[in-house]
């Protein structure tokens, strides 16, 4: 039987989701670089053939620790789907001769190089300029126009994203990006391979980005993300997922499949993703390429990665398309023939359409609620009305639990801030966008409100 290393960090799809699914293919050996979510950690051992987590002082050399468990355990393949990780799969890949993501996947990690190289190759995206000092943002936010955003260039989540309006918001954005980078890294969102990976920042020109003329119902924020794969150097687009609008400064809160475009308008989107991820010469991988929508059809990349679109976006793809990317890409590293599909699925081909929404304490308008609750999900179940067809469900792994209290938005930290994730299938994505839209203001008026005793329940 062949046998999968699958090595595990924070991020990427929940893990007991891609476990099942690479378990169907494969004899699993975990190397978990992240404490197992508790709704796991009781079954792994029934799941997986073998189940380490390394000491620290094991993870210093991460290639190297990656290498010897796969010889180890005689590992076929090796895969991650987390973002903190893929770049030490990927190197430990090349050593091993196994197929992965290549030599280049730094470049879908790394946003500084990512962007240098899509400025090479005439890629149409935000002016930047990569900065590691409080200089260099000052020198930068001269030479840009304002409104500026400052990201951290191996983050995800929009974590220390902060938004400078003038050259007078320099010193404290700098600052708190900062902080807000050490506090991730505790809390285990932060790159595993590379050395002080939390001290590189680059910041871009905020561009003017509008839904409207892309979808025709209100709700829509104003970008989307084509989900897709890497196959031996070619790009297989699979899908386009769509968005609520971002939360303040760029926090993604709600992510829908299909996102309901024209044809000729998901054609145009995949273009210019195709472009993006050929540029960066990826071997064989997952992608997640974010674009941005403008006035008159403008388009703007914002970034890739050489992985699969986090949260339930794997998994809502296999609701509504019946695709199992994590197992299709497991069979295809094992040198197993796949049906990819021969071209980007429309709308049109999806049976019904699926969402994910992260709970935060702000309400639609992106404005924080008047008080604290408590994330409780069958009052959330039960008071809040969705539309005929519709089900709402909460994924406990990417979840507080119930009786926590949810936590205040920080706009620094981002999704590290959320309480809840939920799933909602629905009949059309339109249908989402409805539900959603009445979730988010539902909910802190019917959350439980916190007091000076509030406790979590287990």
């Amino acid at each position: 039987m062949s046998k999968v290393l699958f090595v595990y960090a924070k991020g990427g799809p929940p893990l007991g989701y891609a476990l099942s699914r690479v378990a169907a293919r494969s004899a699993v050996h975990l190397l978990a670089l992240s404490s197992l979510p508790p709704t796991v950690a009781a079954s792994a051992d029934r799941i997986c053939a073998s189940v380490l987590c390394p000491a620290e002082s094991e993870r210093r050399d991460l290639v190297s620790l990656i290498v010897s468990r796969a010889q180890a355990v005689g590992a076929d393949a090796v895969v991650t789907f987390s973002e903190y990780a893929v770049v030490a799969v990927a190197e430990a890949c090349e050593k091993l001769g196994l197929a992965g993501a290549g030599g280049n996947c730094a470049l879908a990690r790394d946003k500084r190089m990512m962007r240098r190289t899509w400025q090479e190759q005439g890629i149409s995206q935000p002016r930047f300029r990569p900065v590691a000092t409080a200089q260099d943002l000052h020198e930068a936010a001269a030479a840009l126009r304002f409104p500026l955003l400052l990201k951290a260039a191996w983050s995800a989540g929009s974590t220390a994203h902060r938004t400078l309006r003038s050259a007078e918001d320099v010193p404290a954005a700098w600052e708190r990006a900062r902080e807000v980078m050490a506090e991730s890294a505790q809390l285990g969102y932060a790159e595993l391979h590379v050395a002080d990976a939390g001290a590189d920042f680059l910041v871009e020109e905020i561009v003017p980005g509008t839904a409207t003329g892309w979808f025709d119902q209100e709700g829509w924020g104003d970008y989307v993300s084509v989900e897709g794969v890497v196959v031996n150097g070619d790009f297989r687009p699979v899908c386009l997922s769509g968005r609520m609008p971002t939360v303040e400064p760029f926090t993604e809160r709600a992510g829908i499949t299909p996102a309901a475009l024209p044809d000729d308008a998901q054609r145009r989107i995949v273009t210019l993703a195709r472009e993006a991820v050929d540029a960066l010469g990826l071997q064989n991988c997952g992608t997640h390429t974010e674009i941005k929508l403008g006035a008159d059809g403008q388009m703007w990349v914002i970034e890739t990665a050489a992985r699969f679109g986090g949260a339930m976006t794997v998994p809502q793809i296999e609701e509504v398309f019946g695709l199992d990317l994590i197992g299709m890409l497991t069979d295809h590293l094992l040198g197993r023939p796949v049906s990819w599909p021969a071209e980007v699925r429309t709308p049109q081909e999806a049976h019904g359409a699926a969402g994910s929404l992260v709970v935060l304490a702000v309400d639609g308008a992106g404005e924080a609620w008047p008080d604290q609750r408590v994330w409780d999900f069958p009052t959330v179940r039960d008071a809040v009305p969705l539309s005929a067809g519709s089900h709402l469900s909460v994924v406990a792994e990417n979840s507080l639990p119930d009786g926590a209290p949810v936590p205040v938005y920080d706009p620094a930290a981002g999704a590290n801030t959320m309480a809840a994730l939920c799933l909602l299938s629905a009949t059309a994505p339109e249908t989402v966008i409805h539900d959603f839209r009445n979730l988010v203001d539902a909910l802190p008026r019917v959350l439980p409100t916190a007091g000076p005793t509030t406790e979590v329940r287990a």
